[in-house]
């Protein structure tokens, strides 16, 4: 009788906490993606001419400018993620973060607007210095923070408005990460069409004003819907629940393992609020943290939990996949720094409309607006009828599909910059489409939708709980990696042909893309990601999935790899 009356008066509480989240919560979430992204996208694809054009920056220091913003951004994720998961919760984090971002994008708007704080042109690399070169660069390390902290913490927001180990919510979770990724694409598509025409065919100051307003819109909205989220406190912090398992696997290097690993610590079973990982196998070594030597009792720095050390073992797991996607990201960046100043020297006219050269993306973008639909409506229900699984496909299989079209996207671009190359040696006057560069775009716009979501929805499932912004952020980090080798590759590349070309003069020289050999860049990145891709091949499939010992969640995946 007194555990009905208990029953009943839990039943308000439990009633009200299913009043929060989901759907209802993630509206306010997929705002701020659509009006952040707006504003982030459009200058990812359009900025690389603001620091050509305006900062004087040459072809390859331009480039280098954004891939090396880019990565930044990306790589202070990690940061994001890291607060979000220790000090912060993940919605003040985001909107910390955010407060930042608006400040830089401020920065951005004064500069642009104001000529005594532009740079005289001297032919050089780079034409920034004194005062203005103080205010651009910390108008970038702001905006790079701002933006790079908001991503490390929002994602991994939105996904706690769902409960994996419910079976529907979790197949709620896996259509959120694509309805994510709709309303990022909504937002980019009037980013690369609206704001950059403004930016690049009125002025570059009003499409920097209209990002700001556009992102100062978005975190007031997340702000506003606050009463509709469940908001998880800040943990332990990640990298100390790391380190000890490492520190305390050294420290027990000397130690044999027990024959059944029952045998090793692990939290009580009475603790049903804490998360338990089933033991695994592989990468044994770890589990001599979890052994409780004679005499001692379980303390801190002196013994880790089984489910302490599977955190680690899944991290570990999680790296190879990390790396297997860098060179996809490094194939990204070329789309947004050499395909743009390709399209800079294209036909521009569409009709009797004049479209600006970052805005071709907007194909790829249109063609992900109408795929993310049909793929989560007709698709996924179809596909999980066959596998069980709640995603459809498993995420390894989606992030396979992407690296495979982004090596194809990268040598179809090597053939269409021969045909560029070739009418402007011929005649510079009659230069072919800007659409031409569609063909790249599209391919490798599939590749993303695929590849992105895939690797979100992986780190996110597969991560401990104490850790998912860290792990969501591993997705942010393979990008930044991109974007760095990205610069790594045009200086690499520069100097070594330099010395072997018979010109003496580098692929990517200098001014003037017709004299440059760019397809040969591009079709050097295709060889890599055909190569990167057997990489991916072998490490998937020695992937095996997390298994929680207690929760009803969606179907085990146990130890399949790839195919779930």
């Amino acid at each position: 009788m007194a555990d009905h009356d208990a029953t009943e008066e839990q039943r308000p509480l439990n009633q009200w906490k299913r009043s929060k989240g989901g759907f209802m919560a993630s509206m306010f979430i997929f705002v701020l993606s659509a009006l952040d992204n707006m504003g982030f996208v459009a200058n990812m694809v359009s900025i690389v001419l603001y620091f050509y054009g305006v900062m004087h920056f040459d072809l390859a220091s331009s480039a280098n400018t954004l891939t090396n913003f880019m990565g930044s951004t990306y790589l202070l994720s990690l940061v994001g993620g890291f607060i979000s998961d220790t000090y912060l919760n993940r919605f003040t984090t985001c909107l910390l973060f955010g407060s930042l971002e608006v400040l830089a994008l401020a920065m951005l708007t004064v500069q642009a607007a104001s000529n005594h704080l532009h740079p005289e042109a001297c032919g050089k690399s780079s034409c920034v210095k004194g005062g203005i070169a103080g205010m651009f660069y910390t108008s970038l390390c702001l905006l790079a923070l701002g933006m790079g902290g908001v991503r490390g913490s929002m994602t991994a927001f939105g996904a706690d408005q769902f409960d994996e180990k419910d079976p529907t919510e979790a197949k709620a979770l896996a259509s959120f990460f694509n309805w994510l990724l709709l309303s990022s694409t909504v937002g980019a598509i009037t980013g690369v069409t609206g704001i950059v025409w403004v930016s690049t065919q009125k002025a570059w100051h009003w499409g920097f004003f209209i990002i700001t307003i556009a992102s100062s819109v978005g975190f007031v909205t997340l702000a506003l819907g606050k009463p509709f989220y469940r908001i998880k406190t800040p943990g332990d912090s990640p990298t100390l629940r790391i380190a000890q398992v490492i520190v305390v696997a050294f420290k027990n290097r000397k130690l044999s393992l027990p024959e059944s690993h029952g045998e090793l610590y692990e939290i009580s079973d009475k603790d049903a609020t804490a998360e338990k990982i089933a033991h695994t196998s592989q990468m044994r070594i770890l589990d001599k943290a979890a052994i409780i030597q004679e005499n001692s009792k379980p303390q801190a720095w002196k013994v880790c939990t089984v489910t302490q050390v599977e955190e680690v073992k899944i991290l570990t797991r999680m790296l190879p996949i990390v790396a297997s996607t860098i060179i996809l990201n490094t194939c990204m960046a070329q789309l947004q720094t050499f395909s743009v100043q390709q399209g800079n020297i294209m036909n521009l006219k569409l009709g009797s409309l004049t479209v600006p050269a970052p805005s071709i993306p907007v194909i790829p973008l249109v063609f992900i607006s109408v795929l993310v639909p049909l793929y989560e409506l007709f698709f996924v229900p179809f596909a999980r009828k066959i596998t069980q699984h709640p995603s459809g496909i498993t995420q390894l299989q989606r992030v396979g599909v992407g690296l495979v079209l982004s090596a194809i996207s990268m040598a179809v671009a090597g053939i269409v910059e021969v045909k560029r190359r070739d009418q402007g040696r011929k005649d510079p006057s009659k230069p072919i489409s800007l659409f031409w560069l569609s063909f790249q775009y599209g391919i490798f716009g599939i590749a993303d939708m695929f590849t992105l979501v895939g690797l979100l929805e992986f780190f996110y499932r597969e991560s401990p709980a104490s850790m998912k912004s860290l792990s969501t952020s591993l997705t942010w980090l393979s990008t930044s990696l991109g974007y760095f080798l990205s610069t790594v590759f045009v200086n690499v590349i520069n100097a070594v042909t330099q010395r072997i070309t018979p010109s003496k003069q580098g692929w990517l020289h200098g001014f003037d893309l017709n004299q440059n050999n760019l397809n040969l860049f591009y079709w050097f990145l295709a060889t890599l990601s055909c190569l990167n891709f057997f990489n991916y091949l072998y490490w998937a499939s020695r992937y095996k999935y997390k298994r929680e010992d207690s929760g009803p969640g969606f179907k085990a995946l146990g130890e399949m790899p790839l195919n779930g």
